[in-house]
């Protein structure tokens, strides 16, 4: 079983994130948890990755509706090299969303299968850890192969970040974007603020076999067979085209550059679906079926609760892009499991600095009910407390996000009348934040 981060590392993330959120500056959304011209208070709205995106904004009409609402996600700065390559893959992208994560998760695959000198990833597993800290640093995968084929030891610096993942096969530090809604319902890439949380020396001191050196520099063998498990459909399938064009750039680039193990690297692909269907279940098993060594995905963290211990069972890796909840950090899963997003103890603390440092006292959460939404409520209530916030000044709702409505919950904080409100949800979000408008507490402006 993996150990989790330390305390250590979470103290050094908060205090690194007020420096860095303090030298950024506050948003022009943000009122702060006063009253406007009017005398009415004004509630500020924080999302967080599972609903800010420009999908969210689709749902509602009338401009400004979102104009208060900002909210944190794993996000690095991506180059516009990068992001103009993505939209070759696909033209009609309307976000960036996991998309670096993707391509990394596929690259340091890999990277790793060409460091152990064959496709089986029982074998390839212990040397994904150490291809993200020490040696040399390396940005692609050409470069990082230049590194492998003459002996020496690759650290591999994606395009989401250091990477540097710890003991748990997680990222000891990452990047997140602070995100804001527009006066038109939609987040302006070029606006966004961005921040590190963590630190790389809380990564993993062993670097696997031979000291993060390949088993044989020039190794050849059986083809690397890589496969997706990302959303098309359910209620996170806005992630879906930025994290499948991420996956598909990566495997382009890498075979490219000559494919892994003297050969071009397979790729199989299909929807993950939502936990209220089986979708998942029935992708992984035609997968397998395929022969995949990886499957990268899926990108909820209910989803792959689902799945994991059949693609970790069947002795085939499993990498996500974007699961966050902190459930994944200790599970046990024979070594198997790895992901590019970092963990909701860091998501939390990135969100807790935004919400004290725009001046809020008293914050409401609504959180769906699932392995994601309980963890990040319960890491950001934890964090609002060591800001300095007391106990009885946070109120958490947790909801059911098949209900058909919310009502209930968006009375609560009616009730409660807080100075902020974070919503913690997937595609259910936009139906919690029309009634908030509704109630005069959303970010409506």
């Amino acid at each position: 079983m993996r150990t989790g981060t330390t305390a250590r590392g979470i103290a050094i993330a908060g205090a690194a994130l007020l420096a860095v959120t303090a030298c950024g500056g506050g948003s022009s959304n943000s009122s702060g948890s006063g009253s406007s011209g009017s005398g009415t208070k004004q509630v500020n709205v924080y999302g967080t990755d599972g609903n800010m995106g420009n999908a969210l904004g689709k749902d509602f009409t009338n401009p400004g509706s979102l104009q208060g609402m900002k909210g944190t996600a794993p996000l690095t700065k991506l180059s516009s090299d990068f992001t103009d390559r993505l939209l070759k893959v696909d033209p009609k992208l309307q976000d960036y969303n996991y998309a670096g994560e993707t391509y990394d998760a596929v690259v340091l695959t890999a990277l790793s299968a060409q460091m152990a000198g064959t496709n089986d990833a029982k074998v390839f597993k212990t040397y994904v850890n150490g291809v993200t800290f020490g040696g040399d640093k390396c940005t692609d995968f050409s470069s990082c192969m230049t590194i492998i084929k003459a002996g020496g030891n690759p650290d591999y610096d994606g395009v989401s970040g250091p990477l540097a993942f710890t003991d748990a096969g997680e990222p000891a530090k990452a990047s997140f974007g602070i995100l804001h809604f527009e006066s038109d319902n939609t987040i302006h890439a070029d606006k966004n603020q961005y921040v590190f949380a963590g630190d790389e020396a809380n990564a993993a001191s062993n670097e696997g076999p031979n000291g993060g050196k390949p088993a044989s520099a020039g190794a050849t063998g059986a083809p690397l067979v890589m496969g997706y498990l990302l959303p098309q459909t359910g209620n996170l399938a806005f992630l879906g085209p930025p994290e499948v064009a991420g996956f598909q750039l990566a495997i382009n680039d890498i075979n490219a550059a000559g494919g892994v193990l003297g050969a071009q690297v397979r790729a199989e692909g299909g929807d993950s679906g939502d936990t209220s269907t089986d979708t998942a279940t029935q992708t992984v098993d035609r997968l397998l079926q395929a022969g995949v060594n990886a499957i990268v995905g899926a990108a909820s963290s209910g989803v792959s609760q689902t799945v994991i211990d059949t693609i970790t069972g069947a002795g085939v890796m499993q990498i996500s892009p974007a699961n966050t909840s902190d459930i994944f950090t200790t599970y046990n899963d024979n070594g198997l499991y790895f992901r590019t997003a970092p963990p909701d103890t860091l998501q939390s603390r990135a969100l807790a600095d935004v919400i004290t440092g725009d001046g809020n006292n008293t914050v409401g959460i609504l959180a769906l009910n699932d392995p994601y939404g309980t963890g990040l409520a319960e890491n950001t209530r934890k964090n609002l407390i060591a800001s300095g916030l007391a106990e009885k000044d946070i109120q958490s709702v947790i909801y059911d996000p098949q209900a058909a409505n919310f009502d209930s919950e968006v009375q609560k904080m009616v009730d409660m009348n807080p100075d902020a409100i974070v919503v913690i949800g997937f595609e259910e979000s936009s139906k919690i934040i029309q009634g908030l408008n509704a109630q005069g507490i959303g970010p409506q402006r």
